[in-house]
């Protein structure tokens, strides 16, 4: 009986283990990223779930996103079996193709459903109106 509460308490100590290491992956890997030219303008969708909007930050330059997120983790009561979902994003996303960078101009993006979704006018690119 001794030996088997031993390995039960081995056992989720282990689980518990691989649970936070698993959070460490999904950190260094996440968010997922979609990205598409749509007319002129580049798209980049990002899977953002559990932060809120004001917790995620954004920066822009002619070759790459800068993305940081940051969320406090959820106090519970009882045993915790899993925690993956990632509590900190930092993510350089290059871009494929320049944008252009007014200062007068903000770009803006929308934050809907977990999703990010920021659209950015291509450098010398145009919408051709076929008449």
């Amino acid at each position: 009986m001794l030996m088997s509460m031993f390995l039960e308490h081995l056992s989720k100590e282990f689980m518990r283990e691989i649970g936070a290491k698993s959070r460490d992956v999904y950190e260094m890997i996440l968010p997922a990223v979609d990205m598409f030219e749509d007319g002129s303008e580049l798209v980049i969708m990002l899977d953002m779930p559990g932060f809120e909007k004001s917790q995620i930050r954004t920066r822009l330059s002619e070759q790459s996103l800068l993305l940081s997120a940051k969320r406090e983790r959820a106090d519970r009561d009882g045993m915790t079996y899993w925690e993956q979902r990632p509590l900190v994003v930092n993510k350089k996303i290059p871009l494929p193709v320049k944008v252009e960078l007014d200062e007068d101009e903000e770009i803006k993006g929308k934050y809907e459903n977990g999703v990010l979704t920021i659209r950015f006018p291509i450098k010398g690119a145009a919408r051709v109106t076929i008449e």
